[in-house]
This record gives C-alpha cells, structure tokens and sequence, in this order.
C-alpha cells in the first residue's frame, strides 16, 4: 500500500472501531485507537499472513499482548477477509465468539490472551520454535506500556536475548496512559529503551502514527544480528478524536450518541483531506 493507502485505511479503521464499540456498549476505545496505525502497517505491508494460509507452518506470526484492545485487531482481522464484518455486528453478545479479548475462536487470532504480560512469552516461544523446526517466519507481538511491570515480562526478553531471536520483534504501544493513571506514575518503567537493550535487545523508536516510520522500522528488521528487536511506538491514547485523544476516562470509555456522531464527522472531515 502506498502512504495515502495507508493514511485512509487508519480513518476507515477508526471509524469501524468506534462503530463497533459504541454498537456493543463496551470496549477499549482509547487503547484501540492508540494502536491502530501499527496494526494497518503491519497487515497490510509486513505480515506474511492470509485467511487462506493461516494453516501453513511458514506464515509470520502476530500475536496480540495487550488483548484487552482487540476491537482494533478484529476490524483489521474482518477488513483482511479473516471472517465476514458483519460478525462484529455481534460483538460482546451472548455466546458471540467476538469477546473482549482475543481468543483463538475466532479466525485469524494466533493466542488467546488478555491476562497483561504474557505475550511476550508466547511470542519467544513461537520464536524458538521456528529455529528448531528451521522454518523463516517471523514473530511479532504488540505490547501495552501499562503491562510493562509484569515480571513475566523481563524473564521473557532475557530468554529472547540468550537465545539470540533476531526473527523476533515487540513492539510497544508507548502511550503512556493505563487504566489507573500515567504509567509514570504507577509504575515507571523509563527508560524502556535502556533497560531492554540492558537485557540483549536492539531498540528503535519512532512516532507509532507516522505510517512511513513504522515500515521504514519494520524493513530494516532485524536492527542487529542475533539480537531480537523492540519498537517503542510513541503513540496517544485515544488517537483521531479530538475530546478523546490523551484522555485517562477514554480507556474504556464508550461514547453515547451526539459523542459517536461526532466523532465520525470528525473522521470524515479528516478523509476528505487525504
């Protein structure tokens, strides 16, 4: 896809999110928006993965940590041809397999997860194990700042290093805001940069909305022979709407109607300029 492609397909992502969302009364708004633009990247100028070679041993793999923000990987997941849209019409119903976090029901999803902290382990194994069965894919993961405190964490990256999983690549939705409060002032992990390079790791950062940067990142994987690779996306929670954007209430905020409607003209009003 080209840069305006790519542009216009975070609107119409946006635009679905909240559709979805304000649809099922429930979900991760802020979160969803923050790490969009990273998904778009990655689905539809990265990733080698389709809905018709989900099965082959040779696809890459994406798995989601920050699960809780799975509205934004099933409005990519349904626009990639993984299931109809028209399911997500059914998000967070009874007996809908469109639940509040990723889970392997539905197609396209590699790890159930949801429980912060855990896929990063997921993802060193899937690493390890394409070195054992000596296949090329590679492994991405998509991490939450605010789950960046769990140990499980820590023991992961350090096994990634030891192991020298340059077919792995984490990246972070560095937006700096969880459900209670800055990630500073919770529990400050700064800098992330030097503490994962302090376990093995090779770090860039770039802006997680700029569309260029985050392809420019993803091309030049792996940063350095036999070490696995972090993106510090730098992203805003709530990113696209204007009253939502860097907001702490819009983590799992859900809009009533005159908010909905504006924030879809707000998302028009920015198509017609790309």
């Amino acid at each position: 896809m080209t840069e305006r492609e790519l542009k216009r397909k975070s609107v119409e992502y946006r635009k679905k999110i909240l559709k979805y969302i304000y649809g099922a009364k429930a979900g991760h708004t802020g979160g969803s928006l923050s790490c969009i633009d990273i998904l778009n990247v990655l689905y539809n100028s990265v990733l080698n993965v389709s809905p018709e070679d989900f099965d082959s041993p040779d696809r890459d793999r994406y798995i989601q940590s920050k699960g809780h923000c799975v509205e934004a990987l099933y409005v990519v997941l349904a626009d990639k041809g993984f299931f109809p849209e028209a399911d997500l019409e059914t998000l967070c119903k009874y007996q809908s397999h469109y639940i509040g976090h990723p889970t392997r029901k539905v197609h396209g999803v590699e790890q159930n997860t949801g429980a912060l902290g855990h896929g990063l382990s997921l993802s060193v194994g899937n690493a390890i194990a394409a070195r054992l069965d000596r296949k090329s894919y590679r492994v991405f993961t998509l991490l939450g700042d605010g789950e960046l405190p769990e140990g499980s964490n820590w023991e992961a990256a350090l096994t990634a290093s030891h192991y020298k999983l340059d077919n792995l690549c984490a990246i972070i939705d560095h937006n700096k805001l969880q459900i209670s409060g800055r990630t500073i002032d919770v529990c400050n992990t700064d800098p992330i940069d030097k503490k994962f390079e302090s376990f093995g790791w090779a770090v860039r950062e770039v802006d997680g909305h700029d569309h260029r940067q985050l392809r420019e990142a993803f091309d030049s994987l792996p940063f350095e022979p036999d070490k696995p690779s972090l993106i510090i996306a730098h992203t805003v929670k709530g990113k696209g709407i204007s009253y939502m954007e860097g907001q702490l209430k819009w983590h799992h905020g859900v809009p009533g109607e005159d908010q909905y409607r504006a924030a879809q003209l707000e998302l028009d009003e920015v198509m017609e300029t790309i």
